[in-house]
C-alpha cells in the first residue's frame, strides 16, 4: 500500500502581514513549503499533492515539477482543503495530512505516524507542552486510545488541565478519510469544515485512534506571525549547531551561526561569531572560519583559514590555504593547495595555483595563475573590453608588481617579472622584466598653485 501525502497551502496568513503567501515566507533560507516537500521526498511518497488557493501562482511557481496541485477555489477550512486533494489518490494506501507552515516534523516522526495508521484505523500527532491554553486537549478513553478531541472554550476545568494538545497532523487509510471528510458538516461559529472533526468520526465508528509524539516539541511549531517565524529559526538554528558541534566542529557561540542550506564539517572545524552559510557548504577538517563571513556553495579544504569578514561565493579553496581578512570569491574561484588570498582582494573565474599570492587590494578576474605566482598591491586584471571577457595567464613563479594593470587577453611567461605600475598590453616573455610606465621627470620651475597666488 502506497503513501501519499496531502500538503495545505492555501491559506492567505494575514497576520504575516505580508503580500506573499505565508507559506513562501524564508527559514533557514528556504520558503516554508519547501521543508514540508523535502520532508515528503524523504518519507518516499508515491504521491505528493499541495492544495492551494491563496496566491495560487505564487505558490505553484516554486514547487518542483513532480508535485501534484489541488485547488481549493474557496477557504472553507481545513477538511474542505484535503476533500479538494482527495481525488484520485489510491482507496487502500494510506494518506499523510501535512501544513505548508508547519516546515520542521522530522521523517522519524511522520514515519511512525504512518506505521500506526497502517497498522490501525487513524494515526495522530499529538505533544505535550507546559502551557496548552488555546490548544485543543486529546481526552483519552479507559484503553489509552484517544477518545476525543475538545477545544478550549468547550472543555471543563479538569480537561483544561490536560497538557497533551492536537497537532493536527494525521494519517489514515486514503478510502477512510474520504468517506469520514465526505460527511463532515460546518455547524461552528466560523461555518468551516474542520479536519480535526475526523477524529470523532473515527471513534463514532467503533475506530482506534492511536498517537506518535515528535522527539522535539518544536517539530510541530507552526508560523502564522512573524514572531513565531523568527523564533522557530533561532530554535531550527540552534539545533543545526547541535548537530555541527556533534560532528565535532566548535562553535564560539551557537547563537551566532546561521546555516541557511547544507553545510558539511569534518572534524576539528572552527567556526567564529556572525558566520553565515548558504546554499551546500562544505568545511575540511581543521578548517577555520573567522568572524563575521558569509560562505555560499563552496568547499573549504583541510587546514584551510578564512580570515574575518570574507564573502565566499561558488569557490572551491584547496587544503592549507589563506582567505582574507576581507576578501571576496566569486563564482569560478579555485585555488590549489597552499594558495593565499589577502584584504582586500576580490577574484572571478580564476584558478590561483599551489603557493601563489594575491595578498593586497587586488582585482583578479578571468585568469589563470601558476605555481607560486606572486601578485603586488594594486594588481588590476583588465578582463573586460565592455562588450567580452578576456583571458590573463601568468605562469609558474612570475612576480607582479604593485599597482600594474594586465589588459587582457595577456600571457605572462613562467618566470617573468612584471615592473611596479605598468600596464601590460602584450605578452611579458618568460624570465624577463618587463616595465611599462611613463618615464619619470622633475619640471623645473614649477611652483605650487598657493605659491602663484602670492605673486
Amino acid at each position: 500500500m502506497g503513501l501519499s501525502v496531502i500538503v495545505l497551502a492555501a491559506g492567505e496568513g494575514r497576520r504575516m502581514r505580508s503580500a506573499h503567501p505565508k507559506v513562501l515566507a524564508d527559514l533557514a533560507g528556504r520558503p516554508l513549503l519547501t521543508h514540508v516537500l523535502d520532508t515528503a521526498r524523504d518519507l518516499g511518497a508515491e504521491r505528493v499533492r499541495v492544495v492551494v488557493g491563496h496566491r495560487a501562482d505564487a505558490v505553484r511557481a516554486i514547487l518542483p515539477d513532480d508535485v501534484e496541485v489541488a485547488v481549493q477555489p474557496e477557504q472553507r477550512g481545513t477538511g474542505d482543503a484535503v476533500a479538494c486533494a482527495l481525488e484520485g489518490l489510491g482507496a487502500n494506501g494510506t494518506t499523510l495530512v501535512l501544513y505548508g507552515d508547519v516546515p520542521l516534523v522530522q521523517p522519524a516522526t511522520l514515519r511512525a505516524l504512518a506505521d500506526v495508521a497502517r497498522r490501525g484505523d487513524c494515526g495522530l500527532i499529538t505533544v505535550r507542552v507546559p502551557d496548552p491554553t488555546g490548544y485543543g486537549r486529546i481526552v483519552r478513553g479507559p484503553d489509552g486510545a484517544v477518545e476525543r478531541i475538545v477545544e478550549e472554550h468547550d472543555a471543563s476545568e479538569a480537561e483544561r488541565r490536560i497538557d497533551e494538545i492536537n497537532t493536527g497532523l494525521l494519517a489514515m487509510r486514503t478510502s477512510d478519510l474520504a468517506r469520514h471528510v465526505a460527511a463532515l458538516e460546518r455547524d461552528n461559529a466560523q461555518g468551516e469544515y474542520y479536519l480535526t472533526d475526523v477524529i470523532a468520526a473515527v471513534r463514532a465508528a467503533n475506530g482506534r485512534v492511536d498517537t506518535v509524539q515528535p522527539r522535539f516539541a518544536w517539530e510541530v511549531h507552526g508560523v502564522n506571525s512573524r514572531a513565531q517565524l523568527a523564533a522557530l529559526e533561532r530554535t531550527w538554528q540552534r539545533h543545526l549547531a547541535d548537530e555541527l558541534m556533534a560532528a565535532g566542529a566548535t562553535l564560539r557561540d551557537p547563537a551566532r551561526v546561521d546555516i541557511r542550506g547544507t553545510l558539511e564539517v569534518g572534524p576539528d572545524v572552527t567556526i567564529d561569531v556572525g558566520c553565515v552559510f548558504e546554499g551546500v557548504v562544505a568545511l575540511g577538517a581543521g578548517s577555520r572560519v573567522g568572524a563575521g563571513s558569509v560562505i555560499r556553495n563552496a568547499r573549504v579544504g583541510e587546514g584551510s583559514v578564512i580570515e574575518p569578514h570574507c564573502v565566499i561565493d561558488g569557490a572551491e579553496i584547496g587544503d592549507r590555504c589563506s582567505v582574507g581578512p576581507f576578501a571576496r570569491l566569486r563564482p569560478g574561484t579555485e585555488m590549489a593547495g597552499g594558495a593565499r588570498i589577502g584584504n582586500f582582494v576580490e577574484t572571478k573565474n580564476t584558478r590561483v595555483g599551489a603557493g601563489s599570492k594575491v595578498n593586497h587590494l587586488s582585482y583578479v578576474g578571468d585568469s589563470e595563475l601558476g605555481e607560486s605566482v606572486n601578485v603586488g598591491a594594486g594588481v588590476i586584471t583588465c578582463n573586460y573590453d565592455g562588450h567580452r571577457k578576456h583571458r590573463t595567464v601568468i605562469g609558474d613563479h612570475a612576480f607582479i608588481g604593485s599597482d600594474c594593470q594586465l589588459v587582457a587577453p595577456v600571457t605572462v611567461g613562467a618566470g617573468a617579472t612584471v615592473g611596479a605600475g605598468t600596464t601590460l598590453t602584450e605578452d611579458a616573455p618568460a624570465g624577463q622584466l618587463t616595465v611599462g610606465r611613463a618615464r619619470q621627470r622633475t619640471i623645473a620651475g614649477w611652483k605650487h598653485p598657493a605659491d602663484r597666488d602670492k605673486d
